[in-house]
């Protein structure tokens, strides 16, 4: 069974996405607008991502038009998005819409990801719910040298230094590239 790692870009102080739910920020960094080498999780087989994320790849890429875009990004790999609402599709890409909690929907995830990982793309409250559901194993994040005064959060939940374990700290190009490895919650046993 593959690890779930939700890998993200977020700002100085915490946020991933602005009040608009733009990247533009992140884009406008020297080397912000592609990842570097050896940053996107290479063994990746699914990737999971929430409505507002998927929408922004859709209206910012232009893929419904060019769906040869989707490709570049996602592959072949299958994408879960989490949603209630009906979205439209980029021929020729795998999207599996799921509602309903992490935890209902973790078993197809996990059949489809088989033994490789998962990566939770986007957004930081969809990666706290697989944070709340025990299944996530790793926050990476490239800290990017820019500041906002509001936005999506990285992770809207509270997270103790005893469920978190630095396990690489590095610059790459302009970004800070942290990656934590989450533990199990101590139940005092």
């Amino acid at each position: 069974m593959g690890r779930i790692v939700f890998d993200t870009a977020a700002t100085l102080n915490g946020w991933i996405a602005d009040e608009n739910d733009s990247l533009a920020w992140l884009f406008a960094v020297p080397g912000g607008e592609e990842p570097a080498e050896g940053l996107v999780p290479s063994d990746a087989t699914v990737m999971v991502e929430g409505r507002t994320t998927y929408e922004w790849v859709l209206r910012e890429t232009g893929v419904l038009e060019h769906p040869e875009k989707w490709q570049e990004f996602h592959g072949t790999r299958p994408t879960f998005v989490f949603t209630h609402r009906d979205l439209p599709v980029p021929e020729g890409a795998d999207i599996r819409f799921v509602s309903g909690s992490v935890s209902d929907a973790l078993p197809v995830i996990r059949e489809a990801g088989g033994d490789g990982g998962i990566w939770v793309v986007g957004g930081g409250d969809l990666a706290g719910q697989f944070f709340d559901a025990g299944a996530l194993d790793e926050l990476a994040v490239s800290i990017a040298p820019v500041a906002l005064t509001g936005g999506a959060p990285l992770f809207p939940r509270r997270v103790e230094s005893d469920r978190l374990r630095l396990e690489s700290a590095e610059a790459v190009g302009q970004f800070a590239r942290l990656r934590y490895r989450i533990v199990a919650a101590d139940d005092g046993s």
